[in-house]
């Protein structure tokens, strides 16, 4: 089956089931409280962690989140929940 056609049948399946996105695409599920944590499901690893700047691994691309004073509290193999002043969130097309 082609990528294009598989790409289709997720997604009729996703609007006609009214299934979540994040589940039947292989998306990323980004829940923010205010600018202070951020938790992140789904992503495919840590690809560099700083106090001011966090990067992971997508399915497609990859997730860029700048600011100060960052702390991991959580990291699971697809989860992370990041605490600091969050000043930025960019999804990077690489």
């Amino acid at each position: 089956m082609s990528k294009k056609w598989s790409k289709k049948i997720k997604n009729w399946m996703t609007s006609r089931m009214e299934l979540p996105a994040d589940i039947m695409m292989d998306l990323p599920r980004v829940t923010m409280v205010g600018n202070l944590h951020i938790y992140i499901e789904n992503h495919k690893g840590l690809l560099v962690f700083k106090d001011n700047e966090l990067r992971l691994l997508l399915k497609q691309g990859q997730l860029l989140i700048k600011g100060k004073s960052f702390v991991l509290k959580t990291i699971l193999p697809e989860e992370i929940l990041l605490e600091g002043y969050i000043e930025e969130v960019l999804y990077l097309n690489e």
